[in-house]
């Protein structure tokens, strides 16, 4: 029973819930490098930055608060020219 309660909690549905789940990609297929993170302290939001493109960068944010308030993330794209053509 415990193991079970244990698996529950790392689950996509529960992910998904909270707004930490993948968005779906067509296919299954894009490119899945790792990004860089910046954490912030408690309260705020991280930063995680990668190419996505070429000469495309992209920049997300997300906060998640303790009492289970999910603010929406940010995200924007910017140009930069160090991000090569895949």
């Amino acid at each position: 029973m415990l193991f079970a309660v244990l698996l529950t909690g790392c689950s996509q549905e529960r992910d998904d819930e909270r707004g930490k789940g993948d968005a779906p990609v067509k296919g299954r297929a894009g490119e899945d490098t790792a990004a860089e993170v910046y954490n912030f302290p408690d309260g705020f939001g991280n930063l995680a930055t990668k190419c996505v493109g070429a000469g495309k960068r992209g920049y997300v944010t997300t906060r998640f608060e303790e009492d289970a308030v999910i603010l929406p993330s940010n995200a924007v794209i910017v140009d930069d020219p160090d991000c090569a053509a895949p």
